[in-house]
C-alpha cells in the first residue's frame, strides 16, 4: 500500500535557488546545502537558476549530481535553469545534461518543456 499524504499549498509551489556567478570547490558545499534544504522542505519541484552563471568547475557539478540525487531521494524534481552557452558546452562535454533536466527559460523550466 501507497502511503499518500496531501500536499501542503507551500509544498505545490516551485522553489527558485538562485546560484551565484562562479560555482566551484570555495562555495560548491555551501550550495549544494542550499539546494538540499530547499528539497528537504519537501517541495515537489525546485529549480537552480543558473542565469548569472558563467562557470562551474568540476566540485560544482559533481555537487549539482549529488543534490539532483537527493532530490529524487526526497521526491523532487530538480531542474536548471541555465542559458549561458559556455556552462551548457561543459555539462553537454561531460554528459551531466543527459542526467540533469535543463531548460534556457524560466518559463520552460516551470513546464517542464523546451
Amino acid at each position: 500500500m501507497v502511503d499518500t499524504e496531501p500536499v501542503t499549498p507551500a509544498q505545490a509551489q516551485p522553489v527558485i535557488v538562485t546560484l551565484p556567478a562562479e560555482i566551484d570547490m570555495g562555495n560548491a558545499p555551501d550550495i549544494g546545502k542550499q539546494l538540499a534544504a530547499a528539497c528537504a522542505l519537501g517541495v515537489k519541484l525546485v529549480i537552480a537558476d543558473m542565469t548569472a552563471t558563467t562557470f562551474c568547475d568540476s566540485m560544482g557539478i559533481r555537487m549539482l549530481l549529488l543534490a539532483w540525487r537527493r532530490a529524487a531521494e526526497h521526491g523532487t524534481d530538480l531542474r536548471l535553469l541555465l542559458p549561458n552557452p559556455a556552462v551548457l558546452r561543459v555539462m553537454g562535454v561531460l554528459g551531466v545534461d543527459a542526467v540533469l533536466p535543463v531548460y534556457s527559460t524560466l518559463e520552460e523550466a516551470l513546464a517542464g518543456v523546451g
